[in-house]
């Protein structure tokens, strides 16, 4: 009896539309015509006798066993890419693409300083960088949209393994006018006035467990969706809000009248580290990069 097999290009076409839930989407991630991709998908639900998608004029809707048939080829997928990582390891190490998730509150103030040595030192790498919160990078790792995340630890992101770069210290950034207390700590600290991040960003979870006051979470006003936008908001006047050492070596606090202190705390600094899938192939190549990242820091 013969057996079907899905081709790589339709496990793809299935799984880019689970992902963005929308025929147009899914096919500009897949670099193809949105017909070229209903076709593909059509083919396969011809040829397995199956129907994985409920199609409609507004809605994508996935079946039961479309789903699971859909999960099962994301895996499949990322093992194939596994295979590639496997052989690519066994060569020159850091060479050729390599795809890098980096969360929004230390690609802008880290990353200027590291790329120009780590491209000299590596040449014939080729870094593909993508900015996006810490669950959402999480999620693209174990989905194999990108091979490892600089991300700040600690933060819950399933099974992974990683390297410490180095500890950023949170500070305390006061309003313009206000004179800040000669120790910052999380007792000073008015909750009502205290600004954070949005959910999905590991920097609120940070903040918040480096106070260690359960009322925080309760009270605390969460309103940006961006470090930028929250030092922007304590320029002008409107709360404090905690920010990492290295965004205030950067000067994001210039030119606010802002004024910031370090947090004294029993646990005052996030770990700044490179995390990949557990198991991977490219661990000597992801420690090696890890290496290269702390001694870029270090000069910098």
């Amino acid at each position: 009896m013969n057996t079907y097999l899905p081709t790589v290009k339709q496990l793809q076409y299935l799984v880019a539309l689970k992902d963005q839930g929308h025929f147009g989407r899914a096919a500009e991630a897949c670099f193809v015509t949105q017909s070229t991709l209903s076709a593909g998908l059509r083919e396969l639900e011809s040829l397995i006798g199956i129907t994985l998608v409920e199609r409609t004029r507004r809605v994508v809707r996935f079946t039961p066993l479309g789903l699971r048939i859909a999960e099962k080829a994301q895996r499949v997928l990322r093992e194939m890419e596994e295979l590639a990582d496997m052989a690519r390891a066994a060569g020159k190490p850091l060479t050729g693409e390599l795809r890098m998730s980096v969360i929004p509150t230390i690609a802008p103030f880290l990353l200027p300083s590291l790329l120009p040595g780590l491209r000299a030192e590596w040449p014939d790498l080729k870094l593909f960088l993508r900015e996006e919160t810490s669950q959402a990078a999480c999620d693209s790792l174990h989905r194999g949209q990108v091979d490892c995340v600089l991300l700040a630890l600690p933060f819950g992101c399933g099974e992974v393994e990683s390297e410490t770069l180095f500890d950023d210290r949170l500070f305390v950034a006061f309003p313009p006018g206000e004179t800040p207390p000669a120790h910052v700590t999380p007792a000073s600290i008015d909750e009502h006035k205290l600004l954070l991040l949005e959910d999905g960003h590991c920097l609120k979870e940070h903040a918040l467990a480096a106070c260690n006051r359960p009322e925080l979470r309760a009270e605390a006003t969460m309103l940006g969706t961006s470090l930028h936008t929250l030092v922007q908001m304590v320029g002008n006047g409107l709360g404090m809000t905690l920010v990492p050492e290295m965004a205030v070596k950067a000067g994001l606090l210039d030119r606010t009248g802002a004024t910031a202190r370090p947090l004294e705390a029993d646990h005052p600094s996030r770990q700044i580290s490179l995390i990949w899938r557990k198991g991977s192939p490219r661990e000597k190549e992801f420690r090696l990069l890890a290496e290269a990242l702390k001694a870029a820091a270090g000069r910098h």
